[in-house]
This record gives structure tokens, C-alpha cells and sequence, in this order.
């Protein structure tokens, strides 16, 4: 099997890029990518650090970031695992995308930048949600703000509406095999959704 090591090669398969492609790029939230970021409950954080590579689903009962200035996001870190890696990678690099995405619109808006964390308590104030706060915040300073095609979200069928397959293995079904059976996957998965409500923010 062949492989692509270098650019020359790569791009002779491609086509050049179409100029719609290139030109909406821009370096900060005009007014239409704003509206569609304030739309936008979902986003993917990718992030960069020694250890690797990161992919972590960041969401919120209302837009997911808050915009401080044009060229500047904030993302709160709700409850989660507590493994960080995400965080990790933030402290040691920086280096952050992000897709953020509608529900129903099979478009998607990218951001790619550079982010850095704080525990200000006044700006985690403004994140409040039935009492709790998040222990910190990103700050995502962007360098480019562009929108994606909508081929990969149309292929997929991504909001058919086709239920989940009914063979679809549990996290804790997942948990146990891993494991190798030493954590109780059903027990996992029957605590899940009260442990859920009460950690949700």
C-alpha cells in the first residue's frame, strides 16, 4: 500500500481549491458567523499536547460559547470525567479547533485558534447554572472562523431522525468488556441517568 508522504503528491490528487472555499475565511465573528455560533448548543474541542491528540463534545442548554469581543470566545469546562486531557493539552500547547454545530443544518462553522485557561471568579460567574460554576474557562482567541460544506453531515443522514440500532453496546457494556469484566457495566449503566442529573452542571 502506497503511502503519501508529501504534499506535492497529496495535492496532485486534489483539485484546486474553490474560491467560495478560501474566501470565507475570516479572522474574526462577522455578524452572520456570530448568529450561527449563538445557535450553536454543540461544538468538538480539538486539542494538541505531549501526550497526543484530543477530541472532546462540548455542550450547553444555550449557546456553548460566550463571545467576549470579535476575535475573542469563552467555553466553560462543565462537570465531566475529570480525566482533563482536554485541559491538559490547553496548559501545555494551546492550540485548539473547533466545530460547532445546529441541530437540523447539516452545515457546520470551524474555528481554529489559540486558547489559554483561567479561574477568573468573575467570568466563571457568568456561567452560573443552579449554583454551580465551572471550575474554569477557556479563552479561545481566534485566528480563522470559516464554515464547512455540508456533504459529510448530509452523507451521514446526521438528523433522519432514524432511531439508534437497538444492538447498540451501553458505556457500561463497554466498561465491563474493557475492564475485563472487574467494573459492573450494568451497574454503570442502571446509577447512570439519576448520577447524571445531579451532575449535569
Amino acid at each position: 500500500m502506497r503511502r503519501i508522504d508529501d504534499i506535492a503528491a497529496l495535492e496532485a490528487l486534489y483539485g484546486t481549491p474553490g474560491a467560495a472555499s478560501l474566501e470565507k475565511v475570516a479572522d474574526h465573528l462577522t455578524p452572520l458567523y456570530r448568529k450561527w455560533i449563538m445557535a450553536s448548543r454543540l461544538c468538538v474541542l480539538s486539542t494538541v499536547g505531549p501526550e497526543g491528540t484530543d477530541g472532546s463534545p462540548r455542550g450547553d442548554d444555550g449557546p456553548v460559547v460566550l463571545e467576549l469581543d470579535p476575535k475573542t470566545l469563552a467555553l466553560p469546562d462543565w462537570r465531566g470525567n475529570q480525566r482533563l486531557d482536554t485541559l491538559r493539552n490547553i496548559v501545555a500547547d494551546g492550540r485548539v479547533s473547533l466545530m460547532f454545530i445546529v441541530p437540523g443544518s447539516n452545515n457546520v462553522v470551524r474555528i481554529n485558534g489559540r486558547a489559554w485557561l483561567t479561574d477568573d471568579a468573575e467570568l466563571r460567574a457568568r456561567f452560573e447554572k443552579k449554583g454551580r460554576q465551572p471550575a474554569t474557562v477557556a479563552i479561545i482567541e481566534i485566528d480563522e472562523v470559516y464554515s464547512q460544506c455540508a456533504r459529510a453531515l448530509m452523507r451521514a443522514g446526521t438528523w433522519s431522525g432514524d432511531p439508534a440500532p437497538l444492538d447498540l453496546p451501553t458505556v457500561g457494556q463497554i466498561l465491563a468488556e474493557v475492564s475485563a469484566g472487574a467494573e459492573g457495566g450494568a451497574d454503570y449503566d442502571a446509577a447512570w441517568g439519576a448520577r447524571a442529573s445531579k451532575t449535569m452542571w
